[in-house]
């Protein structure tokens, strides 16, 4: 196994626009405890530690952790797998951070329920999406040797009412972000056919907060059109 999926340029730029969309939301990230679910080898965790926030960094391959520890070696990196559970002296954070994790899972609705018991304020969440007003968690086999891929072969492409319903169980308050980044595996239209895209694949951003936010890059509901800006 090998952490060349990782360095390709087409990972890191799409790695490079949603931190940008992320920064671009105004959210009261600074100085907050952070937990990352599924981090890979850490790509996104300088976006936290640069706010000064206080980052413990988990994915379910001892690999990639091993790379995150050599990066960051101030940052705790734990070897957690969010479908087999959590383990018992994983504290509470402020925010839990779940990019590009939700789709390499095999049971979501489960996982959600963990990385939800773990979240004081909000969950920050970023996934591959199938388009649909119905709420369908369309199961679909990945290759377990790619470690960017699901770790027991089984992902989903929930749609994004699931997604969405699925957070408001756990979540006072579920957000949709009115942009998308800029990059075309982020549709800004939902109430047609897919769009061409050159990789099939369809994703969306959502924000659950324990406590309702006033901010007017936010809407909390499902909309059919976003912008990017």
């Amino acid at each position: 196994m090998s952490i060349e999926n990782f360095l390709n340029e087409p990972y890191q730029r799409h790695n490079r626009r949603r931190q940008e969309h992320l920064a671009s939301l105004r959210l009261p990230l600074s100085g907050k405890r952070v937990l990352e679910f599924g981090a890979g080898i850490g790509d996104h965790t300088s976006f936290f530690l640069d706010r000064g926030c206080t980052v413990t960094v988990t994915d379910a391959r001892e690999e990639n952790v091993r790379h995150i520890r050599a990066r960051f070696p101030d940052v705790d990196a734990r070897i957690v797998d969010v479908e087999v559970g959590l383990p018992p002296d994983l504290e509470r954070h402020d925010v839990v951070y779940a990019y590009g994790l939700l789709y390499h899972l095999g049971d979501p609705a489960s996982a959600l329920v963990r990385m939800a018991s773990v979240a004081s304020e909000m969950l920050l969440l970023e996934t591959c999406v199938s388009f649909g007003n119905g709420e369908n968690v369309n199961a679909t086999k990945e290759d377990m040797r790619n470690p960017t891929q699901a770790v027991h072969g089984l992902g989903c492409r929930p749609t994004r009412a699931w997604v969405f319903h699925a957070l408001a169980r756990q979540f006072e308050h579920v957000y949709l972000p009115l942009t998308q980044p800029w990059h075309e595996e982020f549709p800004v239209k939902w109430d047609g056919p897919p769009p061409v895209n050159g990789t099939g694949l369809y994703r969306s951003v959502y924000i659950a907060s324990r406590h309702s936010m006033t901010n007017d890059r936010l809407i909390d509901r499902l909309v059919d059109v976003q912008i990017r800006e």
